[in-house]
């Protein structure tokens, strides 16, 4: 039984994957998570000077439309 060379490959938007079908299943679910933002909901914030952890995923939203102009602000992935 011969196996084939199934190695990674770079598709455009620096995707890594096996095949073409993953590669646009990825890139499809990458721009509806972007549309959307469900990803802020495995997201934190964290603001060093008021003491707060914000994990609330409107108020994340908030704080990442905000542009990060404040300082001592960090976003954290949940995980």
């Amino acid at each position: 039984m011969e196996r084939e060379n199934n190695g990674w490959m770079h598709y455009v938007k620096n995707i890594i994957a096996a095949d073409v079908p993953s590669a646009v299943f990825l890139a499809s679910y990458l721009r509806y998570s972007g549309i959307s933002k469900d990803y802020t909901a495995s997201l934190e914030i964290i603001d060093l000077q008021k003491y707060k952890v914000i994990s609330t995923p409107d108020k994340v939203r908030k704080a990442l439309n905000s542009g990060g102009l404040a300082p001592f602000i960090f976003i954290v992935g949940k995980n």
